[in-house]
């Protein structure tokens, strides 16, 4: 599964290697799978290859891309709707109760960190309660590490695309050791942040 030069790496080292051809399914999105369906057929039928041209134009604007690091700021005030009780995590869309432990652990840590609970019984409940809504960090050009949780507190680095004008969010490193994207969140964790 992925690129061959992976297994093309192992078979080098005389790794035994079995390719097995594997996409991620999109039939719980009917919108996406009638997408990539007529992509499909449009391929198939010898028409332009949009995905080629799509994955080299994208390529390109990364090598056009003039990145300058322009602020540091509080998520909240940076990141465009940030707002409320809302936190920001890594990955798609998913639901509280379908995440990892150590991604539930920093969320639990960025709650207390926030004061929006002081237990993590307390944020479980105002998670449950929907009180605390919970989505990615790429629906609001955000990035982080990790988990990448990210609370309206949290400090971000703000970097400007100068070539495209975009801008994007990150939350910065908080070093080695027991640390929130990991899922550690006890109160040196949160000190740190």
């Amino acid at each position: 599964v992925g690129l061959s030069l992976f297994a093309d790496t192992l078979r080098s080292s005389e790794t035994p290697v079995t390719d097995v051809n594997w996409r991620p399914p999109a039939e719980s999105d009917q919108r996406l799978t009638e997408t990539l369906r007529s992509i499909q057929k449009r391929n198939a039928a010898g028409h332009l290859n949009i995905i080629d041209e799509a994955n080299r134009t994208a390529f390109q604007r990364m090598l056009d891309a003039q990145p300058a690091l322009v602020d540091v700021a509080p998520a909240g005030e940076a990141i465009a709707g940030l707002d409320g009780k809302m936190l920001l995590h890594a990955g798609p869309p998913i639901e509280w109760p379908d995440m990892c432990g150590p991604m539930q652990s920093a969320i639990l840590g960025a709650i207390r960190y926030e004061s929006w609970a002081h237990t993590d019984t307390d944020a479980v409940a105002a998670l449950e309660n929907g009180e605390i809504t919970l989505q990615p960090n790429h629906n609001f050009g955000a990035v982080g590490p990790m988990t990448g949780i990210t609370s309206p507190s949290m400090p971000v680095f703000v970097v400007e695309n100068r070539a495209f004008g975009n801008r994007a969010y990150c939350t910065i490193n908080e070093g080695i050791g027991k640390v929130m994207r990991f899922g550690a969140n006890d109160d040196i964790v949160i000190q740190r942040l």
